[in-house]
Order: C-alpha cells, then structure tokens, then sequence
C-alpha cells in the first residue's frame, strides 16, 4: 500500500514537471511570437517611411533638416537590436515623424499632395497596429516572466531554459505627458 502510495505521488510530481515545463515552453513561444508581431508592423512602418520621405522631399526641398532627422532616425530604427533598444530608438522615429507632419499644418501646399495623405493614413495604422503588437508583446511577456517567478514553477524553469523577457516601455518623459487640449472657441 505504501509502495502504491510512493508510485502515485511519483507519478503526479512528473505529470506537474512536465506540465510546467511545457507552460513555460509554450510561454516562451508566445513571447518570441509577439515579437515577431512587433518586427513585422515596424518593418512595414520602415518601408512606408522613404515613400513617404521622397514625395514630401519634392514639395518641401528648404525642409532639408527635418527630412534628414526621419531618414537617420529610421537608419538607428531599423539596426536597433534588443527590446529596450528598439523601443528607443522607435521613440526617437516617432519624434521625428511628429515634427514633418507639423510641417504638413505649416505649409499649406503639402496639404494639396494627396499621396502625402495617404502615406499619412497607411502610417497611422501601422502605428495603431504597433500599439496593438506591442500590448500583445508586454501582456505574454508578463505572463512569461510571473510564470517564471512563481513557486513552484520556478524550480523548473532553469530547465526550459527560461529568462525574463524585457518588457517594451516608455524611455522618452515625453511621451507620460498628457496632452493639453484646448476646447475653448474664443
């Protein structure tokens, strides 16, 4: 009896170890999973960006400073590699995105460019769809990591050959701002 006993609780602790093992496997797939998500809606955002770049260059040739920051912030974008470098050097994309299109407000003959417009249109939603990957990236990548910390799980996680996934996060204060709005008609 006690021998039956010994070979249950044997049996249930190697079920719960594979069954962790293979949480842990899985989690770690939906980690890399998300950030392939991630690359694939920022590379498509790298590609829409020189388009976009030259039909404002032929409509903007005095703006040759701003169009230089986009090109060299997507140059730093494209060749980041890990999670904290990438999101920086996005940010930094982004910053430079947001000071061309300000020039679209400034200069009314951009607005008349049509093609400028629907580039703007094509890199909003890519932008949505960045939000949206890296929120999916952040959530299974939390998930990852609780997995990991958690006991009893983590005695097992030396064997999946677990780590912390980096989390992607604001860098830039700028962006924790709120922004002001003035509803005032005046």
């Amino acid at each position: 009896m006690g021998t039956m006993i010994l070979l249950v609780l044997l049996a249930g602790t190697v079920l719960w170890l594979i069954g962790a093992f293979n949480r842990l496997i899985a989690l770690k797939g939906q980690v890399a999973n998300g950030w392939k998500q991630i690359d694939v809606q920022l590379k498509r955002r790298h590609d829409l960006i020189p388009n976009l770049v030259d039909t404002v260059r032929g409509a903007l040739t005095f703006e040759r400073e701003t169009l230089e920051a986009v090109v060299q912030a997507r140059t730093r974008a494209v060749n980041a590699q890990g999670v904290p470098a990438v999101a920086q050097a996005e940010n930094m994309l982004t910053q430079a995105l947001g000071k061309l299109f300000a020039l679209q407000e400034a200069y009314p003959e951009l607005k008349a460019v049509a093609n400028i417009a629907e580039l703007q249109e094509e890199l909003a939603s890519t932008e949505n769809r960045i939000a949206f990957s890296r929120q999916h990236y952040n959530d299974v990548a939390t998930s990852f990591n609780v997995a990991q910390a958690q006991f009893p799980t983590n005695l097992v996680a030396g064997l999946a050959k677990a780590s912390p996934a980096a989390l992607w996060e604001i860098v830039d204060e700028a962006e924790r701002s709120v922004p002001k709005v003035d509803l005032d008609l005046r």
